[in-house]
């Protein structure tokens, strides 16, 4: 690829932040309120979030260090850790995830956009669907240009987006109108729930936060220097933990959580309001607005890279490898596209909500997280993360880390959403098949990768039976 194609360290860094502050940033502190968590929680929700994360990105970084000739870090490294299948499945399960989180984005765009246009709602009806499909073809076009061209626009938009979120921690900590005595009230709830029970409910709002910060990994073929992926992913990470948390912490110091809780989404523009009057509303409007457009752009970038560097691999079947004049990857990006479009059109129908939309988009990000920190830490364990005592051990504590905090988002997902996560799962067989045909290879290399397609098929047909049934109603 040209060198001139490729992404700087400043470029990285923007399509991290980018894809990965979106409109959790808006929204956060009021799911949080609204699903029952205090300032305790809050506090324990993003302690264990940001301790989780960090040991999850060290596990990308030592690996990126380890294999910096990996395309398409998360299919290489569970590849290598536990067979083609599986591998196939964490590269097609992050694809579906990273498309899911476009749709999610797109349907929040005209939500918020129904601020000044009502005739949007919720963002899930038909002149909002419309609306996003053709914003949705506008990125598609925009990445069709260019894999690099898109970034830079998204460093523009990241610039942007940034400004009232600056202005909210501004305003809140100047204006005097954070008050300790109200972050304080009922420090630890009402007694209607235990303090383990809210910060378990932070989980998907804090995991949906920070979705999106590997995404330097995912592109990592794109890098000029390999380098630069470990130190953007690291640097990016840490920037969004702090924004995040100054966000988070500060809105609970305005209002109190039962009036947060009754706040419309997003939650900022009201907490703002009672800040600085009306006008904070729209300043948080418009910022939503261009946050979420950076991160639909992001995603649309990632949606395309994800498949094309697995084909490079032979995960994929070839067809994603195709690239146009400009060097994007036309058929991947055309694929991606084309099932965000039907995607939104499933929403137009079923009128999932945004909420429903993110926490699924987790789950299904949780699986390929969990393999990749089982896998790190199977090689720190063995000394393989460098020669140095001091770096073993570092590696082996991150590794320990990200295997914990991947068991504690199994725990936090909810039955009703892992099983649905399987039919996803299930599918990616229409793909696997072409591929391992093209690449002349058996079906499975491992006699238990045949065992996990069995449990998985079976765990979508009960999904399936219980979705009919309407033991699980994804609303």
């Amino acid at each position: 690829m040209d060198e001139n194609k490729k992404l700087s360290f400043t470029q990285l860094i923007g399509v991290i932040i980018g894809s990965t502050i979106g409109s959790g940033i808006y929204t956060t502190a009021g799911d949080m309120a609204a699903s029952g968590a205090y300032s305790a929680a809050v506090i324990i929700g993003w302690a264990v979030c940001g301790i989780g994360m960090f040991g999850l990105m060290m596990c990308f970084f030592g690996l990126s260090r380890m294999r910096p000739d990996a395309q398409n870090g998360i299919y290489s490294y569970v590849r290598e850790g536990f067979g083609d299948y599986l591998g196939y499945l964490s590269a097609w399960g992050y694809w579906f995830a990273s498309m899911m989180a476009n749709v999610s984005i797109l349907t929040l765009i005209f939500s918020a956009l129904g601020f000044f246009i009502p005739a949007f709602g919720s963002g899930n009806n038909l002149i909002a669907i419309v609306c996003a499909s053709a914003l949705l073809w506008l990125m598609t076009s925009l990445v069709l240009k260019g894999v690099k061209e898109a970034a830079i626009v998204n460093v523009v938009t990241t610039i942007c987006k940034l400004i009232p979120i600056f202005v909210f921690i501004i305003a809140a900590i100047f204006a005097s109108h954070f008050k300790l005595s109200i972050f304080l009230h009922n420090f630890t709830g009402d007694g209607s729930m235990s303090l383990i029970a809210q910060a378990r409910t932070t989980n998907a709002a804090t995991v949906w936060s920070f979705l999106g910060v590997e995404s330097v990994v995912v592109i990592c073929g794109r890098a000029r220097n390999k380098k630069d992926v470990g130190r953007a992913s690291i640097t990016g990470f840490l920037g969004i933990l702090a924004i995040y948390i100054l966000v988070c912490l500060l809105s609970y110091g305005v209002m109190l959580p039962e009036e947060i809780a009754q706040l419309d989404s997003p939650q900022l523009a009201g907490i703002l309001a009672s800040i600085v009057g009306p006008v904070g509303s729209t300043i948080v409007i418009i910022g939503l607005a261009l946050s979420l457009i950076g991160s639909a752009l992001s995603w649309t970038i990632i949606n395309a890279e994800c498949p094309f560097e697995a084909a490079q691999l032979g995960a994929f079947p070839k067809a994603f490898t195709r690239r146009n004049a400009n060097g994007a990857p036309t058929f991947s990006v055309l694929v991606s596209a084309f099932v965000v479009q039907a995607m939104l059109i499933v929403v137009l129908f079923s009128e999932a909500t945004y909420t429903v939309l993110y926490t699924m988009t987790a789950t299904m990000a949780v699986f390929p997280y969990s393999l990749i920190t089982i896998f790190y830490s199977r090689l720190a364990f063995r000394g393989l993360e460098g020669s140095e005592r001091s770096a073993v051990t570092r590696g082996r504590v991150c590794g320990v880390i990200g295997v914990i905090y991947s068991i504690w988002l199994l725990y936090c997902s909810s039955w009703y959403l892992l099983l649905p996560a399987m039919i996803m799962y299930a599918l990616g067989i229409v793909l696997y098949i072409p591929a391992r045909r093209e690449q002349g290879q058996k079906l499975f290399g491992r006699p238990w990768e045949a065992a996990v397609l069995v449990l998985i098929l079976a765990l979508a047909v009960l999904a399936a039976v219980l979705m009919c049934n309407g033991t699980i109603v994804l609303v």
